[in-house]
């Protein structure tokens, strides 16, 4: 393999398939795939959310991803960019791409970089993928989710929430909107607010799942560990 990242020129260790500075494929390693929207698509790994215990869980995987706080703004990932490579090699250049595919790609990267804990590149993407999204104003409720769980990855609980309202405004049960509801609940340490969304996508669960709404499809594995998520807390009553 590559002594040296292709794309940024930063040195590289023995082991591992992406640069730990700008997170593109090193070369002679695994080659990023995801190249249009259905490759996206198809490369979220919903699974990349393992929350084993309700509440606890989420502000662990979110400690542990963001690990520095995140500062959320454009510029400090324009300051942070690295310097160009001086060979010809270079990564994919998202700026030939549609405004859904930049997204598509931009949300997946990060969801890869942090489900293998890299928080400095989580860090440096993350602002490019949020503003690809805003980008595409309006959003529908698939998008939305996608910008929101940006959110839960850097621990900005009000961009998960402010995507959660919005869903649910317009489709009180819809469970993506549901889901983002709870994990920002947890980020805010809120219980009470973590278990009534929690409730609440327990009681919708079997009649929206019945729907076959295409992002349901796609975040499946997400679903089903949300809904686990949820059984690990007792319902709120009502008063």
């Amino acid at each position: 393999m590559a002594k040296h990242c292709a794309h940024c020129g930063a040195a590289l260790g023995e082991r591992g398939k992406f640069c730990h500075r700008c997170g593109a494929p090193r070369e002679g390693g695994a080659a990023d795939t995801a190249t249009g929207a259905g490759a996206a698509g198809a490369a979220r790994p919903a699974a990349l959310l393992p929350w084993a215990i309700a509440g606890i869980s989420v502000l662990a995987l979110v400690a542990f991803i963001a690990g520095q706080k995140f500062g959320g703004s454009g510029s400090a990932a324009a300051t942070a960019a690295p310097p160009a490579a001086a060979t010809g090699s270079r990564a994919v250049d998202i700026t030939s791409m549609s405004p859904q595919e930049r997204a598509d790609r931009l949300f997946d990267r990060v969801m890869r970089l942090a489900s293998r804990g890299e928080g400095d590149s989580v860090q440096f993407f993350a602002p490019m993928a949020i503003q690809a999204f805003e980008a595409l104003q309006p959003l529908d409720a698939h998008g939305r989710y996608d910008l929101g769980l940006l959110g839960v990855f850097t621990g900005d609980g009000s961009l998960a929430a402010a995507q959660s309202d919005t869903i649910l405004a317009a489709q009180p049960t819809h469970l993506l909107g549901l889901i983002l509801g709870m994990r920002a609940a947890g980020l805010r340490t809120d219980t009470a607010a973590f278990a009534d969304y929690a409730g609440r996508l327990r009681r919708a669960l079997a009649s929206e799942r019945a729907k076959g709404l295409q992002e349901y499809v796609d975040h499946a594995v997400d679903i089903d560990a949300a809904v686990r998520e949820a059984d690990g807390m007792a319902p709120v009553r009502s008063q």
